[in-house]
């Protein structure tokens, strides 16, 4: 069991060490990336770090590591900083050495200066990416990654009880000014001050001249400019409405272009939410701060880019990587051939025929007794796109299930079940209001350089349940027709066209569609499957909870790393079997070459796909072929016969 170390609570003067020790040489900064990988290697470190998902900012320890899972909002432009740079005492010309990685603000002590013309200074670059917590996160992702790490949330409690240095005060105050709660005592801010005159150039005893008591005065009413001015219209531009948790601004130093927007990353860094930082007036800027390249050219850009520290921290990132997906319940990177990886693989796929057939008799319950729409939609959650050929995106599999009740809220009722299930997820209620009103589409606002968020902007593997049910007849404005287009191009090529007002960019996902609606859809589908309830529950709302409540949480666990797996294996088509499906489709071809299209074996093909991963096989057997044409051929029977009855519904 590791211990509390300075590695976690200070890591910073772990970094000062080894630059200490190697700054002449250029490899202290992969050294530095090196001893933190070590470090959170051993004994499962990486749950003793604080994550900025489960604690409040203002518990954690400024300079402190945490780590943050999130996703790449958006990127700001690249930032040029001091990495090394010089001080000098102007009274005994002393010079020391000091890194500016990790930093926002330059560490100098009294009666020291920056010395800008030092050719030890060595200027560097690093991105900037804003991040949000992962749009529709369900709240089992959160629980169960705080709550199944005792040894964690132990040493958490110890680090992050609140201490003199940064000790929030307790008088009443508005969500607006809470960034008065991450304020430093004065000696820390006159250490700011001494170093904004050393940027300015300008000499004399700074300790000696700035009474500590004026530092925390200037301080305190550079947060009140703030608080009015600054918090209120300050919008943390979450993609979803009613998203919690905290919004940052991360800096990254390596490889920041392997990452891109609406990337999932988990990041291991320095937490910085120095008071400093907070100040959005220009002629209030600290002078110290690390990027002297900087000019902001509106109010409006100073406010996205600066936002108060303790609504929008920062993390000096040292450790980045980008998640496969985010359910705590499976190993983080399962690509890695590590024996306890495998060893979990190899032991849950021992056991996944039984899972399939609970989750299958859950569906069928949820789904009202219809186990074939149940069939149909453990295919649908299990379904990614594994490929792009040209623009075709293959493997997803959008299903609208037809024949929902409207009265009864069914479509409520199947979210939330469905949400219990998958990792993150969002409820969308199609109605003309929400159409004409809701923005969809991600834009970029050029006066605050920023990608101002949408509805559609998604992380990898979300599942989006669509609710026509709710929709009535009405007008749709201009913006309601952009929206409704939107999703039908996020439903058949996986796309979304993000609008920088002159021109449109695309943006590939990996969305997983389901449509609830009482007719056909009107947005387009690669599956529709109509709902033939076998029973009728008085009470819906009663009936659906009584389905979560029957099941135990390890049976429920086990749905969600089933869904969650399956997502990940692999799967391939022997030619043998290739060539019997080829043959199997001319035979069908020739009995009525009508009924069997290309588009209709493109669809068995896919279907066979999910159902041989659903049943853990990740090639094409004959039988699992069969079971598939089994399934379309139930499939287009019962649509056929509920046209017959509603004539040209469908």
């Amino acid at each position: 069991m590791p211990c509390v170390g300075d590695w976690l609570n200070s890591p910073l003067s772990i970094v000062q060490g080894i630059f200490a020790q190697n700054a002449s040489n250029s490899d202290w900064e992969k050294k530095v990336t090196e001893y933190f990988k070590e470090k959170l290697k051993e004994n499962n470190a990486t749950n003793w770090v604080p994550s900025l998902n489960d604690v409040p900012v203002h518990y954690l320890k400024p300079n402190s590591l945490v780590k943050f899972r999130c996703m790449v909002q958006d990127m700001f432009d690249p930032e040029f900083y001091m990495g090394v740079y010089e001080t000098v005492d102007p009274n005994t010309n002393a010079r020391v050495l000091h890194f500016g990685k990790y930093r926002d603000v330059a560490e100098c002590g009294p009666q020291q200066e920056i010395d800008l013309n030092s050719p030890q200074t060595v200027t560097s670059e690093r991105q900037t990416f804003y991040c949000v917590p992962v749009p529709g996160e369900s709240a089992w992702v959160k629980e169960i990654s705080f709550l199944t790490k005792p040894a964690y949330i132990s040493a958490s409690q110890a680090r992050v009880s609140p201490s003199t240095s940064y000790t929030p005060s307790r008088h009443k105050r508005s969500y607006e000014e809470d960034e008065d709660m991450d304020l430093h005592p004065s000696k820390q801010k006159e250490q700011h001050m001494a170093c904004k005159s050393c940027f300015s150039g300008s000499g004399g005893d700074i300790h000696g001249c700035v009474e500590p008591k004026r530092l925390e005065t200037e301080a305190s009413a550079g947060h009140q400019v703030i608080s009015p001015n600054c918090s209120p219209p300050l919008d943390l531009n979450f993609p979803l409405p009613g998203e919690k948790g905290p919004a940052c601004l991360v800096k990254i130093y390596e490889s920041w272009e392997s990452f891109k927007v609406n990337d999932v990353l988990e990041v291991f860094g320095v937490l910085s939410v120095d008071p400093v930082l907070s100040i959005v007036n220009s002629e209030e800027r600290d002078s110290s701060s690390l990027d002297p390249m900087e000019c902001m050219d509106t109010v409006e850009e100073q406010r996205v880019h600066s936002p108060p520290a303790s609504l929008v921290p920062r993390i000096h990132v040292i450790l980045a990587q980008k998640l496969q997906h985010i359910n705590p319940l499976l190993p983080a990177c399962l690509n890695e051939e590590e024996s306890k990886t495998c060893e979990f693989v190899s032991n849950f796929m021992s056991e996944l025929s039984p899972v399939r057939a609970e989750l299958l008799g859950f569906l069928t319950h949820a789904l009202l007794g219809d186990s074939l729409a149940a069939e149909y939609l453990i295919l649908h959650l299990i379904s990614t796109v594994y490929g792009r050929r040209d623009v075709l995106p293959l493997g997803k599999f959008t299903v609208n299930l037809s024949g929902c009740p409207r009265s009864s809220a069914f479509t409520e009722h199947l979210y939330r079940l469905i949400q219990q299930l998958v990792p993150a997820s969002y409820h969308l209620r199609m109605s003309i209001e929400s159409m004409n009103h809701s923005r969809f589409i991600p834009h970029k606002d050029y006066t605050a350089n920023r990608l101002v968020s949408g509805l559609l902007q998604l992380a990898s593997n979300t599942s989006l349940v669509i609710d026509e049910t709710q929709l009535e007849q009405g007008q749709l404005d201009t913006a309601g027709v952009h929206n409704v287009t939107a999703l039908g191009n996020l439903i058949t090529w996986q796309k979304v066209d993000y609008d920088f007002n002159y021109h449109r960019m695309e943006f590939p996902c990996n969305i997983n569609v389901l449509i609830t609606s009482e007719g056909r859809s009107l947005l387009p589908s690669d599956c529709q499957v109509h709902l033939q309830p076998q029973i009728i529950p008085p009470n819906m709302e009663e009936y659906m909870s009584s389905l979560l409540t029957a099941v135990l949480p390890s049976v429920l666990n086990k749905f969600r790393i089933y869904l969650s797996l399956l997502r990940l294996l692999d799967y391939s088509i022997s030619d043998e079997v290739t060539k019997a499906v080829e043959e199997d489709f001319v035979e069908m071809r020739k009995n009525n070459p009508e009924s069997v299209t290309a588009d209709d074996l493109h669809k068995m093909l896919l279907v066979a796909r999910f159902l041989s991963l659903s049943a853990g096989q990740t090639t094409l057997s004959r039988e699992r072929w069969l079971r598939a044409k089994q399934l379309e051929a139930l499939r287009k029977a019962r649509l056929q016969q509920q046209q017959c009855v509603n004539g040209n519904e469908l």
